[in-house]
């Protein structure tokens, strides 16, 4: 095997389990998660756009925060599920290092968008009266923006990391899709520097943005409760629960992923654990906004009343 040509390597995904009859019952289960996921966060960004009501900066973000859970989610599980159809656990250095790419941008987009959606809801509580003014179409349009090119760039620089890298064999990783942290132990070159730029970009661009929203509750917190009314503080912590929640999800099944990877020092226990954030989250961001959030419910029932009425039309 050349270890100058890494694109010759063949890479086994080895998936949650090697049980053969747990392969349908995994396919099933996944495919479900996968189409609840992708039919969820569609009505999401339907809902945002068929309404004039929801063209607030709030609805903005959030159908960028869709629109990403959708990528994300579709960034693994298609390739997972066809593996598992064909029964073929390999794929290619080419397929391995786009996932990466793409891994990568996605979820630190969601880490961003987060932080954005915090800011809003800060400007909404503590500054209301200016709200309309901080928050114009242009400063939210820079913001989502800047989000992108972020993570575009910090994905790409990880990638071109994981390219630098020599591998001397074939290579098996334990898990459903390629991890750059799985993938780095596996070379057979130096990976300090691989190391060292993403627990840097993970520091960076996982604990900053926390840190913010942090800050940004813990004024919002400060703000309602100087709200005399229980009615007044009811309605200003209603405006961002669902936001909160989400946040919640996302970051603690993040934490229990690598909280599980140090106390097993397994890693299919890993790969399990990253069904959390990879699937699981994604799937249930929409059920948390809509089931919480009667401005979304009402545009649905809206679109689909609309639709109907104009199929039974002559």
């Amino acid at each position: 095997m050349e270890t100058s040509n890494n694109t010759k390597i063949s890479i086994f995904l080895l998936g949650l389990s090697d049980e053969p009859q747990l392969q349908s019952l995994i396919f099933g289960s996944f495919l479900s998660m996968y189409l609840l996921t992708v039919f969820g966060n569609l009505l999401i960004i339907l809902a945002v756009s068929s309404d004039s009501h929801l063209q607030t900066p709030m609805y903005f973000f959030l159908c960028n925060l869709s629109l990403v859970d959708i990528c994300f989610t579709s960034t693994t599980i298609p390739k997972m599920l066809q593996n598992i159809h064909t029964q073929s656990k390999v794929t290619t250095y080419e397929h391995c290092i786009t996932q990466i790419y793409f891994l990568v941008l996605f979820s630190v987009l969601d880490v961003f968008l987060l932080t954005v959606m915090a800011y809003d809801r800060f400007v909404a509580i503590c500054h209301p009266l200016h709200y309309t003014v901080i928050m114009n179409p242009r400063l939210c349009g820079l913001l989502v923006l800047l989000s992108w090119i972020l993570s575009a760039l910090n994905a790409l620089l990880e990638s071109l990391m994981v390219l630098r890298l020599s591998f001397c064999a074939d290579l098996e990783i334990p898990h459903f899709f390629c991890e750059i942290d799985r993938m780095i132990p596996l070379a057979c070159s130096d990976t300090f520097v691989n190391n060292m730029v993403m627990y840097f970009a993970a520091l960076l661009l996982g604990g900053g943005p926390f840190i913010c929203i942090i800050y940004s509750y813990s004024k919002i917190v400060s703000s309602i409760r100087k709200i005399s009314s229980a009615q007044g503080k009811y309605k200003a912590f209603s405006t961002c629960a669902s936001h909160l929640s989400v946040v919640l999800l996302f970051y603690c099944t993040i934490l229990g992923v690598y909280l599980s990877s140090a106390a097993t020092h397994s890693s299919r226990s890993s790969a399990i654990a990253s069904v959390m954030y990879t699937v699981v989250t994604p799937m249930l961001n929409p059920f948390i906004y809509s089931l919480r959030n009667k401005d979304i419910k009402r545009a649905l029932k809206r679109f689909f009343v609309k639709e109907i009425t104009n199929g039974q039309l002559p």
